[in-house]
């Protein structure tokens, strides 16, 4: 059965809604916020070396932090430029998108990571949206085959990890990854890609989620049964936690899950998580999650800027598929995370955050790597949000 959204929830998005419609018209905020990432992401560029990419800021040190193209992250910056040309027109964000995409064609033969997805579909992918370019078709469809080939048919789902520590591990944010399978089923006509998206899928909504619609973020499968052994957080807070990043990962996997296959299944799976974290009583008011919502120091611990612009996305894009009364609660929400990112309390000032457009992301607490920084994934999402928000209001 479907979790229902609290009355307590109806009535504060009613009274906060109420309180934001007084403020700044959010067409006029959201063309505001992508107008400033434009001018943050056109003076980071030229501080970047060529074959770099912009992971963190480190504020306490002032210090950059980057990747090469093997990080996980290595898609955003150039998928967050083509993003921002694709709003604006700009040929000089087109060439800067151009430049930066190249640098990870070579990660299109990396069989060592399940990541393909974020590195490849978010940086080529969002290019062809711009330019049909044959040469970008046939990056992705070599990284769509060598993400397949971590996927085990005994197991039924796609290997995350290479790590001694575990047999088969497979993370909730491998779902994010199945949007490029489906682009490459279309594209090559190959129905393989679909159907290891559809098993993985899947296994992940048998075996990732609990009761309460929360997801562990790993399990970890014994590969001659195919069955989960062990069930457990590498970054969240305990391993019966919600991690929130993960939670936001679901979400928006489980909707594109419903967008390619039209299966109702997975559109109840999107709408039960987003239950979960709608109504968790550990959500705060600004509706930018704690980086675990069972984090033991609530109300003291870190924020999660990233786990919002991801759970905004999510939401706005679920919103289309569902009854008048769910869209127009998804939307709300969607609407107080966007005005919150927009605020002082979590976007930065003009040239300030390494030219990063959003601050106070945790990359992982447990490894206190990368806490309350502005990451590129969170203004990847954040990009993402206010475009898709935009398109939502008819502006």
């Amino acid at each position: 059965m479907k979790f229902l959204i609290s009355s307590a929830f109806i009535l504060f998005t009613f009274l906060t809604v109420s309180c934001v419609n007084k403020e700044k018209p959010l067409a006029q905020l959201i063309d505001e916020q992508l107008q400033f990432a434009v001018e943050q992401y056109k003076a980071m560029d030229p501080s970047l070396p060529d074959s770099v990419m912009p992971r963190s800021y480190n504020p306490t040190e002032n210090k950059l932090i980057t990747s090469n193209s093997r990080w996980w992250c290595s898609g955003f910056f150039p998928g967050s430029l083509w993003y921002l040309y694709e709003y604006t027109g700009d040929s000089s964000l087109m060439q800067m998108a151009i430049k930066r995409t190249e640098v990870l064609e070579k990660e299109k033969n990396n069989r060592g990571t399940h990541d393909l997805g974020f590195m490849l579909y978010c940086s080529y992918g969002n290019a062809l949206h711009s330019e049909d370019n044959e040469a970008y078709k046939e990056v992705l469809l070599t990284g769509a085959n060598s993400l397949i080939s971590r996927f085990n048919p005994n197991v039924k789902l796609i290997k995350s990890w290479d790590n001694k520590k575990w047999t088969y591990p497979v993370i909730i944010d491998n779902m994010m990854n199945l949007e490029f399978l489906f682009w490459a089923s279309r594209v090559s006509g190959d129905s393989s890609y679909y159907k290891i998206a559809i098993s993985h899928a899947d296994s992940t909504m048998k075996n990732h989620f609990r009761p309460d619609f929360s997801s562990w973020h790993v399990v970890d499968y014994d590969t001659l049964t195919g069955l989960p052994v062990h069930k457990q957080t590498a970054q969240g807070f305990s391993d019966e936690s919600a991690w929130a990043r993960g939670q936001s990962w679901g979400l928006y996997g489980f909707t594109v899950m419903y967008r390619e296959t039209r299966d109702p299944k997975y559109l109840l799976q999107a709408e039960n998580i987003a239950s979960f974290i709608l109504n968790n009583p550990n959500m705060p008011e600004d509706m930018i999650p704690y980086w675990d919502y069972n984090a033991a120091g609530i109300p003291n611990e870190p924020r999660d800027a990233s786990a919002a612009a991801i759970l905004c996305s999510g939401l706005i894009e679920l919103s289309s598929f569902v009854s008048p009364d769910l869209n127009k609660k998804y939307l709300s929400a969607a609407e107080i995370i966007i005005r919150s990112l927009s605020s002082p309390e979590y976007r930065a000032n003009a040239g300030e955050n390494g030219n990063f457009i959003l601050m106070h992301s945790v990359g992982s607490k447990p490894s206190n790597s990368e806490v309350d920084m502005p990451q590129t994934y969170a203004d990847y999402y954040f990009i993402e949000s206010l475009l898709r928000l935009k398109k939502a209001i008819g502006n």
